[in-house]
């Protein structure tokens, strides 16, 4: 290895464990570090049809600067609910966002206790009753009237160790608390 190059880190599932400590760290030395604002702006296209653009977002102490490109994210609705099936619908994607929270802290959960894991697969399934939704019925909530998540995991750590990482991850995943706990929306409307 030249001089020039830096060491390799060691890292386990993808994670890069000294710099998932060194930030843990430098969180638990300035608590400030650890608040984010992350921010999405949306445009209608026609009908159910919408797309939603994602780049900035504040944390760490600052704006910023490492993306470079806009995530882009488009919405529909299913033809059958007068959509024009151009993307998912938006509760598919709250299903996604659970997905991939508790997937993304169980791998750096792992990485962090040194289980090394082989696969890690979920699926997610929500309930809705459109009768909410519709106004049918007041009775019935508007959202999802439950969640099931169902992982399949491996790796070289016991079943009970990986039964509990999932478990630390339902435990400190961001979505599932706004899911299960709620969350204050603030709605603001400009009329041009």
């Amino acid at each position: 290895m030249s001089s020039t190059q830096a060491p390799a880190r060691p890292a386990r599932n993808g994670v890069d464990v000294p710099t998932l400590f060194a930030t843990l760290d430098a969180v638990k030395a300035q608590p400030e570090l650890a608040k984010f604002q992350f921010r999405a702006s949306n445009r209608w296209i026609h009908g159910t049809h919408s797309r939603t653009t994602i780049r900035g977002f504040y944390g760490a102490g600052q704006e910023d600067t490492n993306r470079t490109q806009d995530f882009t994210y488009d919405a529909d609705h299913p033809v059958v609910l007068t959509g024009g099936d151009n993307a998912p619908t938006p509760v598919e994607f709250l299903l996604h966002a659970i997905a991939a929270c508790l997937t993304a802290g169980l791998v750096q959960i792992a990485a962090a206790r040194g289980v090394t894991l082989h696969e890690v697969t979920s699926t997610v399934e929500g309930d809705i009753d459109l009768l909410g939704v519709l106004g049918m019925d007041p009775s019935v909530r508007n959202g999802y009237q439950g969640i099931r998540v169902a992982f399949t995991i491996s790796g070289d750590g016991s079943p009970e160790q990986l039964r509990a990482i999932v478990e630390q991850s339902r435990r400190r995943s961001a979505v599932y608390d706004v899911i299960t706990n709620g969350v204050p929306v603030a709605i603001d409307v400009t009329v041009r």
